[in-house]
């Protein structure tokens, strides 16, 4: 019994025991060794299916009609349209240099006029007797100081007393020039050519200095008046002449000179005035008429020019497809600016490859598709 519960002694004798009592471990631990193995081996082959039956399956599907595009560097050009307002080049507000009653009116609201033009007439009878006593004085004064002059030439008269007569010539001489500006403003006349607005004077109205008698605008000229954001006023500032397009014209398309460029905001909402030339000889441009502003802040010459809707974006990435030999191959871009339909692309493409502007959201990477059209030019495209 001692001898076979006994410890082994020998190194070989010790190792024996060892393997001999842990059988039963070594089994299990090869085991779970062997599950292990077999599921990745599973797995591995699993994929290995999915991916030959999805490749099967990418082969056997139809190719996809498609609509292409040869790029060709063109010009884009990054522009705001603004809408605004016609405005008279001049308002004139025409007052009173006297006091009077309004004898006449001799026109009317909405009635052309040219400068000198007589627009009323206010009652003269006291300013032409003014005149008459002005005139009257003067004449005396002067037949008094010619007489003393020649009696002074004889050494009969001082010096002194002569030149009291001239000064009192020449202040009759003066009060009567006055009394004859007067009289003649009893005439209204027009001061420049334009459009009577309104017309304040009435027959009969009584006068005072200062008194409106009526408004004339100018508009042989006008003025597009927009109001530009802070955001596109440095690039407006280098702007000569833009575009404007007039809704009760037909959007009658008009070059306007830039005129004025206020340097501060003329409104709550921070916009800046700018006021453009516009010719109006014709005169069908008028006052408070409605227009929208094509203003062109840049343009970009030999862009690659894409319309938008051929640029996917998803997950921040914007892409587009291009075809060669029937297969498509995706394209990451960086776009640039926008025009109407079309969009640069700054970066991604070039000159000569065949963008995918139909079917390009129906296809995946290296797919097959049918061109059913190859258009040339984006004009095509609308057609």
């Amino acid at each position: 019994m001692n001898n076979e519960h006994a410890t082994p002694r020998t190194v070989r004798a010790k190792v024996v025991y060892f393997v001999w009592n842990n059988v039963p471990r070594f089994l299990l631990l090869a085991l779970i060794a062997l599950v292990f193995i077999l599921a990745g081996a599973i797995k591995n082959k699993s994929e290995l299916i999915a991916a030959v039956k999805a490749d099967g399956l990418k082969q056997e599907r139809p190719p996809i009609n498609a609509v292409t595009l040869t790029l060709q560097p063109g010009t884009i050009h990054d522009r705001i349209n603004l809408p605004g307002n016609i405005e008279p080049w001049t308002t004139l507000s025409l007052l009173s240099k006297l006091n009077g009653t309004i004898a006449e009116i001799l026109v009317r609201e909405g009635q052309k006029v040219k400068k000198g033009d007589v627009l009323a007439r206010i009652d003269n009878e006291d300013y032409r007797i003014a005149v008459d006593r002005a005139k009257s004085a003067y004449e005396l004064a002067k037949a008094e100081y010619l007489r003393d002059k020649a009696i002074y030439a004889k050494g009969v008269i001082p010096t002194a007393e002569l030149d009291t007569n001239k000064t009192r010539m020449e202040t009759a001489r003066a009060d009567y020039e006055n009394a004859q500006l007067q009289f003649s403003r009893c005439l209204v006349l027009a001061p420049m050519k334009g459009v009577v607005r309104k017309l304040d004077a009435k027959v009969g109205l009584q006068l005072a200095v200062g008194d409106p008698i009526a408004e004339i605008l100018e508009i042989d000229r006008v003025k597009a008046v927009v109001g530009i954001p802070e955001s596109d006023v440095t690039a407006v500032r280098g702007i000569d002449s833009i575009n404007i397009s007039v809704q009760a014209l037909g959007d009658r398309v008009i070059s306007g000179k830039v005129h004025y460029l206020s340097s501060s905001p003329d409104t709550e909402a921070r916009l800046f005035r700018l006021e453009l030339a516009i010719d109006n000889s014709s005169g069908e441009i008028l006052p408070g008429m409605f227009f929208r502003a094509d203003i062109v802040k840049k343009t970009v010459p030999d862009a690659i020019v894409v319309p938008f809707y051929s640029v996917i974006s998803r997950n921040n990435e914007q892409y587009v497809y291009v075809e060669e030999d029937g297969v498509v191959q995706k394209k990451n871009v960086r776009l640039g600016i926008m025009e109407k339909w079309a969009v640069e692309v700054v970066a991604g493409l070039q000159g000569g490859e065949k963008l995918l502007v139909e079917g390009h959201r129906d296809v995946e990477d290296q797919q097959k598709v049918k061109v059913v059209k190859a258009a040339a030019d984006m004009k095509e495209l609308t057609l």
